[in-house]
């Protein structure tokens, strides 16, 4: 069984993101970037050109979900997203697994591990299929919420 459900564009990613968030009474904002002169990885974008030089019109989402942890998505137009999770952030995450990993860190799966030496922390997320994410944790401070997962 496959954890992932292909999410061919931005606007359904935003649809899979908005399901998890209802299933886990999170609220939600999204702000759309439609455009090559309006997308963050497009910055030489020839001015006033709102396509791509294939003559494909990029579309970016970012994705604020309410609640604890604090959790932000930007999705990028070329099928891979940045998601943070309490200052924690994962970059170049398959669009298509956006949504299990929301699904892993709301369904408390998602574990912190500590370090002796050098001293830190990695947030892990875990996903069906044996994959999983790790990035390790900015500063040396935890916040209540990562705090609370340290195994």
């Amino acid at each position: 069984m496959t954890h992932r459900t292909h999410l061919p564009t931005t606007e359904s990613a935003v649809a899979a993101i908005r399901a998890v968030a209802a299933a886990y009474r999170r609220a939600m904002t999204v702000t759309h970037d439609i455009g090559a002169d309006r997308t963050s990885r497009r910055s030489s974008a020839p001015l006033f050109c709102a396509t791509d030089p294939d003559g494909s019109l990029p579309h970016e989402a970012f994705v604020d979900l309410g609640g604890s942890p604090a959790v932000s998505i930007r999705l990028f137009p070329e099928d891979d997203a940045a998601i943070t999770v309490d200052g924690v952030v994962f970059h170049d995450v398959p669009r298509d697994c956006v949504p299990p990993f929301l699904t892993a860190v709301y369904g408390g799966l998602a574990f912190v591990t500590a370090r002796r030496f050098p001293p830190g922390y990695r947030l892990c997320v875990p996903l069906p299929g044996d994959e999983t994410f790790k990035e390790l944790v900015p500063g040396v401070s935890l916040t209540p919420w990562l705090s609370g997962r340290v195994r």
